[in-house]
């Protein structure tokens, strides 16, 4: 991004992948080629990440395989958090756990309480190769833990046991876009 570009201005919305599709439960692969084409990527992600008001979008909610996130998410004062990531590593999830309503693009219009840490440190690279770490907390670093997540294989349905998961599985089976059967 050029500086003083808004995010996502000139990408492309994509559709979102959601729950069921084979691209969200497979670990991503890491990012080898910096060109022009993760340029674009991360626009769209933004682009499609503000299209549907989601705080977060990791790429394989949009069908890429690829270890790469965006964000742009509060934390609990309210300051705002706006950036990519690429090959993150979770480093550090400490502090509090704290259970927080979660929802997610790949999940539309549900939410569960799900424990997250109350901290979190990512370490990756921007889209031009330059190291990068973010730090989050409260909400932000629930952004940044789930959003890693995603890149593993992993939703926030993973993290519910008891009868949040089976509630969040009634109501995933009863969603327009659920598919019968789909285990969370």
């Amino acid at each position: 991004m050029r500086h003083g570009s808004i995010p996502g201005a000139r990408g492309r919305v994509r559709p979102l992948t959601l729950l069921g599709d084979a691209v969200l439960r497979e670990p991503c692969r890491d990012v080898t080629d910096f060109g022009p084409g993760l340029a674009d990527l991360v626009e769209d992600l933004f682009a499609t990440m503000y299209a549907a008001r989601g705080v977060g979008l990791a790429a394989n909610q949009i069908g890429v395989g690829l270890r790469v996130f965006v964000y742009d998410c509060p934390d609990d004062e309210d300051v705002r958090h706006l950036g990519h990531v690429v090959n993150p590593r979770l480093v550090e999830a400490d502090g509090v756990v704290v259970r927080g309503p979660e929802g997610c693009l790949s999940l539309p219009g549900l939410e569960a309480g799900t424990e997250r840490y109350d901290h979190a440190v990512v370490e990756g690279l921007t889209m031009t190769g330059d190291p990068v770490t973010v730090h989050g907390t409260g909400f932000f670093a629930r952004c940044l833990q789930h959003e890693c997540d995603h890149l593993e294989g992993r939703v926030y349905a993973d993290h519910l046991t008891g009868w949040r998961r089976r509630r969040l599985l009634r109501q995933v089976s009863r969603a327009s876009w659920g598919r019968a059967g789909t285990p969370a």
